[in-house]
């Protein structure tokens, strides 16, 4: 069964290290994370399955890594300047402050007081400086989302692939929204990691692929172990549509504290686009579209049918892959009764996703030969491009075995006695989910283990 509680997954993420409170021996950073020896593999294991569905298993889809920092105009002609805010209250009995839709009955969640001050907009945005000297010309942001770069690079993506529609840019990174009240985990973060799809289609056909990629990434999702019973495709009401929005799916997900957004699929229309481009009179843009007197470039293209410059619409598939990493571990928390008193935590994480994929565990960890031959076994393993190959050395089978039920490790290998006295050589190998052994010839180990994962 899925995890009942956010509890018992930060337990588990702190115990068998996966994520860790930021400053942590400082009294931590409220809204910041780090993640450990197994919760940055999971991440970046969730990560390569995105850029892989994404852009090599595409052939319409390219790359992109652009900076962090953010060039203040980009921001301003984004509208993240005027519009990137949520209302925010202060409680005047506690001094602590809300968003003003997270507020119930009129009553501070910290207190109970009724005594808030009126909402008001709280821009969540990173100020910085670049360079030495302090002022309005050296200001910039830390992005609140990756997106923007993507349309600032589109010409130069557009001139050095001759991409022609449709077609998308592909980009995973950080960004920073200073939240007012981080909550729950990894689900709100000040600092978080996105995976972001910006989608390029003719004006006209944006609808029909905005359902495309809804059914896409649903599906994509299936294969990351979620299932259907624990998801909900939400159709965001139009007057709360973001400012670029036309349209907006979320795919919702069940996560310990409720239903909540896992991935937006966004009709972004020609908004972002439009808005950074130098000149505008010769293309049919909506009307949210402006003049942009410091944009150099046109962020067009050539319509292949007819021959006319336009600017296209934008479909855009935006996963937060933090809260990601939430769903997945989620689901594949499970709590197995044994019988007899005994139990078990098992992490059912699909293969491909698990941090170790094979652990190498001796019967005996102070027999020379043995800790020879599973030192061996590992540098031939690793060689195969599984994934990580990790050495169990503790001592203990039963609680090695445990320790990787509860990592989600699919398989571990153990090297006994008879590995070293039997011709042909042999290892046993246990299954995480079914828990039953088998044994496997070394020699054979390498296509066994291809065939399993690959």
């Amino acid at each position: 069964m899925a995890a009942t509680s956010m509890d018992q997954l930060v337990s588990l993420c702190k115990r068998r290290g996966f994520i860790f409170q930021n400053a942590d021996i400082y009294g931590g950073q409220q809204g910041v994370y780090d993640y450990g020896p197994l919760g940055v593999e999971l991440k970046n294991n969730l990560k390569n399955a995105w850029w892989r569905a994404m852009v090599y298993e595409r052939d319409d889809v390219e790359g992109l890594d652009a900076a962090i920092l953010t060039n203040r105009k980009v921001l301003k002609y984004s509208g993240h300047e005027d519009t990137f805010s949520d209302p925010m209250c202060d409680c005047r009995k506690c001094k602590g402050r809300f968003r003003a839709d997270h507020i119930t009955d009129g009553k501070c969640p910290n207190c109970g007081s009724t005594d808030l001050t009126e909402p008001r907009p709280f821009n969540l945005m990173f100020k910085t400086q670049v360079g030495p000297v302090e002022s309005d010309e050296n200001l910039a942001y830390l992005r609140p989302e990756t997106a923007q770069a993507i349309f600032t690079q589109f010409k130069n993506v557009v001139d050095a692939t001759s991409r022609k529609l449709p077609f998308g840019i592909a980009q995973i990174g950080k960004s920073f929204r200073n939240e007012i009240t981080p909550r729950n985990f990894i689900f709100r973060v000040r600092e978080f990691e996105q995976a972001e799809l910006e989608y390029f289609v003719l004006p006209g056909e944006d609808e029909k692929y905005h359902e495309l990629w809804k059914e896409a990434r649903i599906n994509w999702w299936l294969e990351q172990g979620l299932v259907k019973e624990h998801m909900n495709i939400y159709t965001t009401p139009h007057d709360d549509l973001a400012h670029y929005a036309k349209a907006c799916y979320d795919i919702e997900y069940q996560f310990p504290h409720g239903m909540e957004e896992l991935e937006g699929i966004a009709n972004r229309r020609d908004y972002d686009l439009g808005n950074h481009t130098k000149a505008q009179e010769e293309f049919d843009l909506e009307a949210h579209c402006h003049a942009n007197p410091d944009s150099t470039t046109k962020l067009c293209i050539r319509d292949e049918e007819n021959g006319k410059w336009v600017i296209p619409f934008v479909i855009e598939p935006s996963m937060g892959v933090d809260r990601g990493v939430l769903a997945v571990l989620t689901e594949a928390y499970t709590e197995e009764d044994l019988g007899e008193g005994n139990s078990r935590i098992v992490l059912k994480l699909k293969k491909h996703l698990a941090p170790i994929k094979v652990a190498i565990i001796p019967l005996k960890k102070n027999s020379e030969a043995i800790m020879q031959k599973c030192h061996e076994l590992k540098n031939k393993l690793m060689k195969l491009g599984i994934g990580r190959v990790a050495l169990e050395n503790t001592g203990n089978i039963g609680k090695a075995y445990r320790r990787h039920d509860e990592v989600g490790t699919p398989l571990c290998l153990t090297v006994d006695f008879e590995t070293l006295e039997n011709t042909p050589e042999s290892v046993t190998i246990r299954d995480r989910d079914t828990m039953q052994q088998q044994r496997v010839n070394t020699a054979d180990l390498p296509s066994f283990l291809r065939e399993y994962f690959l």
